[in-house]
């Protein structure tokens, strides 16, 4: 048995989950629009250029969590996942997940991204294990808007998987191959940590460090969908 970990967003789904979800709430009128889609559009410009300082992130979208009961969280969720999510299903990405599934390797999406947005998203993809950055919930299930430990993000995403392998009893070392596959130079602490990296649709930053390493690079994307 392997090891394939998986990012989510531009590396088998065409889109930023995270944003789509601001944006998703925006056109719903369940916040401010114009407020929250310019300050939306300005994390992930920090994102992609690097310079994200991922826990303010993760409470500023936490606390806009925070403000609804969970039943209606759940009920916008569901809503997002068939006006979004669905249709940017790409099926050779779909394929991409379902070929290690299928060769019985151990599977994980591990995402910068928070645990509400994206464990729908894993289950899509018929993947068991995600590892995603995770909201605190009171007592009644209500998001209370503080994050739980550190995040998945960049190193946070070595930390993170190690500790959860820890918790199956196993090391990346115990793996054959251990395969990573992400768009993004943020995710180069874990790409360097796997035998087997995989820059997938990557950015300009992360391809020019492909290309420098020699790791494979790998497009499931059409070219419209990028």
């Amino acid at each position: 048995m392997n090891l394939a970990i998986f990012d989510l967003d531009h590396t088998i789904l065409p889109i930023d989950s995270d944003h789509e979800w601001g944006e998703f709430l925006s056109r719903t009128g369940a916040v401010d629009g114009e407020a929250l889609r310019r300050a939306n559009d300005e994390w992930f410009a920090q994102y992609q250029a690097g310079t994200l300082d991922p826990v303010k992130y993760l409470e500023f979208a936490f606390e806009i969590l925070s403000r609804f009961p969970r039943d209606q969280l759940d009920a916008w969720h569901q809503q997002y996942m068939e006006e979004v999510i669905k249709p940017a299903m790409v099926p050779a990405a779909q394929a991409l997940v379902q070929q290690h599934l299928d060769a019985g390797d151990l599977v994980a999406i591990v995402t910068a991204t928070n645990s509400f947005v994206t464990a729908p998203i894993g289950k899509l993809f018929k993947v068991h294990h995600l590892i995603g950055a995770e909201p605190e919930i009171d007592a009644s299930g209500r998001i209370t808007g503080r994050l739980i430990g550190t995040p998945t993000f960049g190193p946070g995403k070595v930390t993170h998987t190690e500790a959860w392998l820890k918790g199956l009893g196993k090391t990346i070392e115990d793996f054959p191959k251990s395969y990573f596959y992400s768009d993004s130079q943020n995710d180069i602490p874990l790409l360097e940590r796997v035998t087997h990296p995989v820059a997938t649709n990557p950015n300009d930053k992360l391809k020019a460090h492909a290309i420098a390493k020699g790791w494979p690079i790998l497009n499931v994307f059409d070219a419209h969908a990028q």
